[in-house]
């Protein structure tokens, strides 16, 4: 497996409609000696603030938003499609439950203290911003609403600093 290099955010000719809609992401992050790790396929990069940032979005029940809550710093890690059956199962098992990330075989590496996936194809390490749930008053489009939150389970939304980026 090849190193990664180290560029700036602004340098990344990515397109983030396939990369985080169609490859998908792992959010992961460190709480105390353990981490976690989720599936995501929900959010964006930009700029903000004069600054590269992402933004990402978690429901309240993922066992992952408290690692995420807990630490200054969370990464994203995006794999090959390789490993579409360990993103779909990263996806679905909560870490409250089993070892997901002992079970996947990728191997979990750190920059800056903070874990990511050496196995990935690109990775971010990601500082927190900002942070707020999604309210029900501010959907202009109420269908959005109603359909993707028939169990009132709304979302928070972090928007983080992209400190580094490591690509292959």
């Amino acid at each position: 497996m090849s190193e990664f290099q180290i560029m700036k955010p602004e340098d990344w000719n990515q397109n983030v409609f396939q990369t985080i809609g169609k490859d998908w992401l792992l959010i992961t992050a460190k709480k105390g000696n353990q981490v976690n790790t989720m599936t995501a396929s929900w959010g964006g990069m930009g700029i903000l603030w004069g600054k590269p940032v992402v933004y990402i979005f978690i429901r309240p029940q993922r066992y992952t938003r408290e690692f995420v809550e807990s630490a200054d710093s969370f990464s994203i890690s995006i794999l090959g499609e390789e490993h579409r059956k360990t993103l779909s199962y990263f996806g679905t098992v909560s870490g409250r439950d089993e070892d997901k990330i002992g079970k996947s075989g990728l191997a979990l590496t750190e920059d800056q203290n903070v874990p990511y996936f050496a196995d990935a194809r690109a990775y971010l390490i990601c500082r927190k911003l900002y942070v707020q749930n999604l309210e029900p008053a501010c959907f202009i489009d109420a269908s959005c609403d109603e359909k993707w939150y028939p169990q009132k389970d709304y979302h928070t939304m972090y928007i983080a600093e992209i400190i580094r980026l490591g690509v292959r």
